[in-house]
């Protein structure tokens, strides 16, 4: 594989879509990061009203209770909202970037042994695959992280550019 390999994406913003948002993704309460801790918040808020409700019914030395509970709600609701500030940083990024594919001319892949080359309306971004740190390759995917980010839906290339996609990226990435 020592000659380049070129694969052309069809590029269709949907396929794009679907694997960026799928399972809650970019909802910013139930998202996988921040649905944990949203739970958590209403209970520990449960809890707290639970013991406003019936705080007439604690006695003086267990009314420190309440401070505990209410020192546990602040800090969930400081990591929820670092959890959501998180989710909406990375919402925004994919909308600016699914944004640029909506009329692109030109989505190519080429890459042999050493380079891996993203062409996206003639803007190239070239790397090594060592410079890969890590991959994830599902039925419906390819993603590569490293210098570069990079998402590949399956539905933008053809099962053999899949394929070929897929041998290359779990040759030559070490993980």
């Amino acid at each position: 594989m020592n000659q380049d390999k070129i694969i052309n994406l069809n590029i269709n913003k949907k396929d794009f879509e679907e694997v960026y948002f799928n399972g809650n993704q970019g909802i910013l309460f139930l998202s996988p990061d921040t649905k944990g801790k949203t739970i958590t918040t209403i209970v520990v808020g449960l809890i707290l009203v639970i013991l406003f409700l019936f705080k007439d019914d604690l006695s003086k030395e267990k009314f420190g209770i309440i401070y505990f509970v209410s020192f546990l709600f602040l800090l969930c609701a400081v990591y929820l909202s670092l959890a959501i500030n998180k989710v909406s940083r990375w919402k925004k990024q994919v909308i600016v970037y699914l944004k640029t594919l909506e009329n692109p001319e030109i989505y190519q892949i080429k890459f042999n042994n050493k380079i891996f080359t993203v062409n996206l309306n003639n803007q190239k971004e070239t790397c090594l695959w060592t410079e890969f740190k890590s991959f994830e390759i599902k039925d419906n995917f390819i993603a590569l992280e490293g210098k570069y980010n990079y998402m590949f839906p399956k539905k933008s290339m053809s099962k053999a550019d899949f394929e070929l996609l897929k041998d290359a990226v779990e040759k030559n990435i070490q993980q």
